[in-house]
């Protein structure tokens, strides 16, 4: 009874292997188009190219006729595809979050900027000293509007870098108004002496 059971486990798996595994070669590249479309090529990049070169593999166990390779590297295709759509999704998710707080951080932070221009002001800080705080007050508006209308389009790598380097810009010229503040009250102080 075993020999006949063994006997028919590999006739079924000779006639498995007989031809390509086209299903699984299939299968395996739309698991590799779906995590392109999740994103896999920017937020992960290593498992999507296990996973073209599992594919790639398979295709040339097919072309050396060795089907029970190809079959097993097809499979192994489809796996690591799947994990570069979750890793995508995951990173997606992650990168976004990142990209809004960032957005937040830097519009606070361009408040906190538009603020010090109005004591700045009030203070008669000269137009020479207020004049770069408000051409980075207008700059980094507009790097704002683009990094919000980036995350809505799902580009959210473009998003966080440009909001990094605006709040850069706003904590700098947020320090040369404090620096043009307190030199403006120091030489008050010392006039009225």
């Amino acid at each position: 009874m075993r020999r006949l059971s063994g006997l028919v486990c590999a006739l079924i798996f000779s006639a498995a292997c007989s031809e390509p595994p086209q299903k699984e070669l299939d299968m395996a590249q739309g698991a590799i188009d779906a995590a392109r479309a999740a994103g896999a090529e920017q937020y992960a990049s290593k498992p999507l190219t296990e996973a073209t070169n599992s594919l790639q593999a398979a295709r040339d166990a097919v072309a050396q006729r060795d089907y029970v390779v190809a079959l097993s590297r097809a499979v192994e295709a489809r796996q690591q595809a799947n994990e570069a759509a979750k890793r995508a999704a995951d990173g997606k998710a992650r990168t976004r979050s990142e990209s809004e707080a960032a957005i937040a951080a830097a519009a606070t932070a361009l408040l906190e900027l538009q603020q010090k221009l109005k004591a700045a002001s009030t203070a008669k800080v000269g137009a020479t000293d207020l004049r770069p705080a408000s051409e980075t007050t207008r700059k980094a508006d507009a790097a704002l509007q683009e990094a919000r209308a980036a995350v809505e389009n799902g580009n959210y790598l473009e998003a966080g870098v440009a909001v990094g380097a605006t709040r850069k810009r706003i904590s700098e010229a947020i320090r040369g108004l404090d620096e043009a503040i307190a030199a403006r009250t120091a030489r008050g102080t010392r006039r009225r002496r």
